[in-house]
C-alpha cells in the first residue's frame, strides 16, 4: 500500500480544550478519503495539521514519507482549500492566480487561463473578486488548489456556496482528479458528496477518528467496517 498521509497519535489541544485526540491513520494514494463530522469535531484542524499550518501538541504527520514540521515545514506538491480562500480583493480571479502562480514559477498563463474554464470561470473576466458571488469565490479556490497539478489535495467544504448544478461540475472535476491519480482528503457535511465520492470514509466527533466505510459504495450497496 502506497502511503501518502500517515498520522501517528496526533493530538491537538488548545489551552485545555483537546481538539484532537491521539488519531492514527494511513491515507493511502490514489483515492478519495472522506472525513465527516460536525462543526468543531477537529476534522479542519487535522487538515491544518497535515498541511502545516498548525504544529500537534502530540504525535506525528508524515506526508509522502516526509515528516511535517521536522523535514518539511510545509509538504510540497499539495493543493489545499482549508476554511474561506484568501483572495485580493481589488484583482480579477485570473491576476490572483498569476500572482500565485509565480512564487513557485511552476506554470504559466496558459495554464491558469485553462484551470480557470475547467472550474467555469471566464478568464477574461475583468471583474474583481470583491464582486464575485460566494460561488464564484469558491470556484476560485478549488482552480487555486489544482491549477499546479499537485498529487495530493486537501479541500474543507469545497462545495460551500456552490448551487446545484455548480455543486455536480465540481464533483465530476474531482473524479477525474482521481482518475489521475491524485490522492484527495475531502471534508464535506453532505452525505451525498462522501457517498458519491470517496472511497474511504472516517468520522470525526469531539477529536476522535472512527473508520466507517474502506471501500468504494458500487450501486445502492454499502460495504461498512465497524
Amino acid at each position: 500500500m502506497d502511503v501518502v498521509i500517515r498520522l501517528e497519535n496526533l493530538s491537538k489541544s488548545f489551552g485545555d480544550a483537546c481538539v484532537l485526540s491521539h488519531v492514527s491513520r494511513d491515507f493511502e494514494a490514489g483515492k478519495i478519503h472522506g472525513i465527516v463530522g460536525n462543526n468543531g469535531s477537529g476534522k479542519t484542524v487535522m487538515m491544518k495539521c497535515i498541511c502545516g499550518f498548525l504544529q500537534p501538541t502530540e504525535g506525528r504527520v508524515w506526508v509522502n514519507y516526509k515528516q511535517v514540521g521536522k523535514d518539511v515545514d510545509f509538504p510540497p506538491d499539495m493543493g489545499i482549500i482549508i476554511e474561506t480562500p484568501g483572495f485580493l480583493p481589488n484583482l480579477s480571479g485570473r491576476k490572483n492566480l498569476e500572482l500565485l502562480a509565480a512564487l513557485q514559477k511552476k506554470i504559466g498563463v496558459e495554464t491558469i487561463r485553462k484551470t480557470l474554464i475547467r472550474v467555469g470561470l471566464d478568464p477574461d473576466m475583468k471583474k474583481p473578486v470583491s464582486k464575485y458571488s460566494l460561488g464564484m469565490r469558491q470556484r476560485l479556490g478549488i482552480a487555486q488548489a489544482i491549477m499546479e497539478e499537485p498529487s495530493l489535495l486537501i479541500l474543507d467544504e469545497p462545495f460551500n456556496g456552490l448551487d446545484r448544478t455548480g455543486t455536480a461540475q465540481m464533483r465530476q472535476l474531482i473524479r477525474e482528479l482521481r482518475e489521475q491519480g491524485r490522492t484527495i482528503l475531502l471534508a464535506s457535511h453532505n452525505q451525498a458528496d462522501i457517498d458519491e465520492l470517496c472511497d474511504t470514509v472516517c468520522e470525526m466527533d469531539a477529536g476522535v477518528m472512527t473508520m466507517i466505510r474502506q471501500t468504494r459504495i458500487t450501486g445502492t450497496q454499502e460495504d461498512h467496517q465497524e
